[in-house]
């Protein structure tokens, strides 16, 4: 089954308590991409400047990423971001943001990617984001990403964007402030009120949580000692979880699926964060993601059988 995704594309400087680097390939549909090309045909969508040359294209193709609808724009800069983590990974500082070609970017897609049976709009304007969901009217499963800067600025847009998806993929922070809700179940309650059915709420280090009509399902991040950049783990976790279900896009998508899609995010983003940028993703084999999968099932199953209780 086909996946398209739209979003940026991006050179990204970052410096952690592990060492600094000072040109990275990245970006939303770059991480995301990476990620669910291990499980679906992925297609990607973006712009990029001249810098953007052979080998960043290169890291794409070695994951069979189709690029046919990445925008070169002649004489333009791709979109740039700089930042500096804490040795407490989840404090991170900006200290630099050069939109350059991303911000006149206007998707253009191909009869394939508006083909696609399952869509990933990452985070972009919202206005943007449901253009691309209107050409896409054949997708059985399409899930969005956004920011608190949206939420301020675009909330009436993004709402609107919102009720057109069948999944919202958020942080515990940017679910808090789209409802005005600090409990996060009700927050997912009044997400799902808006249109979609799968509401993924993410913690971080912590792990995440999937709302659906059915109920809430809990997994924790994988137990990794070795965080050398979080740059980009978020996408990394949503294009192993959509990826998945792309996968199964001719199946029933179930509680049961979903919840294997979330052991696939949470494994794959898990190997994200153990080198800087994309590298480790670039060295990644799909017996060591399956093997994490695994490891992940056996340390979160426990014995559910009743004891008798005093009282």
């Amino acid at each position: 089954m086909s996946l398209t995704v739209v979003g940026s594309i991006a050179f990204d400087a970052v410096e952690t308590e592990s060492g600094k680097r000072d040109r990275l390939l990245g970006g939303a549909a770059v991480h995301f991409s990476l990620a669910s090309s291990f499980l679906a045909e992925t297609r990607v969508v973006g712009p990029v400047g001249d810098d953007f040359g052979d080998e960043e294209y290169a890291v794409l193709h070695n994951r069979g990423v189709v690029t046919d609808d990445v925008e070169h724009v002649p004489g333009g800069k791709t979109f740039f971001w700089a930042g500096r983590y804490e040795r407490d990974v989840n404090i991170r500082h900006t200290l630099q943001t050069d939109l350059n070609v991303f911000e006149t970017f206007e998707p253009k897609l191909s009869q394939a990617s508006q083909d696609a049976d399952v869509l990933f709009l990452a985070n972009i304007q919202p206005d943007l984001q449901r253009a691309v969901r209107e050409q896409c009217t054949g997708a059985r499963f399409v899930a969005l990403d956004t920011m608190n800067l949206w939420i301020d600025i675009a909330r009436e847009s993004l709402v609107k964007t919102i009720a057109g998806v069948d999944c919202l993929i958020v942080n515990d922070g940017e679910a808090k402030q789209l409802t005005d809700e600090p409990n996060l179940v009700r927050a997912a309650q009044k997400i799902m009120e808006m249109g979609p059915r799968v509401v993924v709420i993410k913690f971080g280090e912590y792990g995440a949580n999937m709302y659906t009509k059915d109920g809430v399902f809990g997994i924790p991040a994988y137990p990794t000692a070795d965080v050398v950049d979080p740059t980009g783990a978020g996408d990394t976790f949503a294009g192993g979880f959509v990826g998945y279900i792309a996968a199964h896009a001719d199946e029933e998508i179930t509680d049961e699926l979903l919840r294997r899609a979330m052991a696939y995010g949470t494994a794959l983003a898990s190997f994200n964060v153990e080198a800087f940028g994309t590298e480790r993703m670039q060295t990644l084999t799909a017996d060591e993601v399956n093997e994490r999968v695994a490891e992940l099932q056996r340390v979160t199953v426990f014995d559910a059988s009743p004891v008798p209780l005093r009282g």
